[in-house]
């Protein structure tokens, strides 16, 4: 048996996903229930979408540790940079990858390679490895290809609105917004994290 790989009925209750068109409810559970994600292809260029990115997902609470070999041992928005996934010294819940799609199968097997096993391999916009997803879909990992969660987390909370993008989110409620400081809306309840 493999370590970490879900039971017959654990794999058989989730069901494929389609690659192609994510429902909702999937990209809010796993926004919800990741809290640490190694980042890979971090870059210390504020103009990168990696960057930007990176900075947006620590400022909405997730503990996001840069990967990138070429600044391991710097620091990037306070954490230190790591040149492998295997040289972060705790686990993650969650792997997003900043590289090319071809790149995206040796990052995808070196996740795999954890122990414990992260439960999202989540590749970036315009990276899509049908092959590396499968594989980590096969050990129980779930996969989101070519999407942003920073975008996802935008459209999903309605904060993406508030920059005049058409969300397709139609609510009549009031935004709940907070006593000081910069506004953001969350995807959690209030009293959920």
């Amino acid at each position: 048996m493999i370590p970490n790989a879900p039971s017959s009925a654990q794999a058989a209750a989730t069901g494929p996903v389609d690659h192609n068109n994510y429902p909702d409810a999937y990209i809010r559970d796993i926004l919800k229930s990741v809290k640490t994600i190694a980042l890979v292809g971090a870059s210390a260029n504020p103009a990168r979408p990696s960057y930007i990115v990176m900075k947006y997902l620590l400022e909405r609470g997730y503990d996001v540790i840069p990967v990138n070999p070429g600044l391991a041992g710097q620091t990037l928005l306070g954490k230190t940079v790591y040149g492998r996934l295997a040289d972060i010294p705790h686990p993650v819940d969650m792997v997003e990858i900043f590289r090319n799609s071809e790149a995206a199968g040796p990052v995808t097997d070196e996740a795999l390679a954890l122990s414990p096993l992260p439960r999202v391999i989540w590749m970036q916009l315009s990276v899509r490895n049908d092959e590396a997803a499968a594989r980590a879909e096969a050990r129980g990992v779930k996969v989101v290809m070519n999407r942003c969660p920073k975008i996802e987390y935008g459209r999903l909370s309605g904060e993406i609105g508030w920059q005049g993008i058409n969300s397709r989110i139609i609510s009549a409620r009031k935004p709940a917004m907070a006593d000081r400081g910069f506004q953001k809306r969350t995807i959690f309840k209030p009293g959920e994290s």
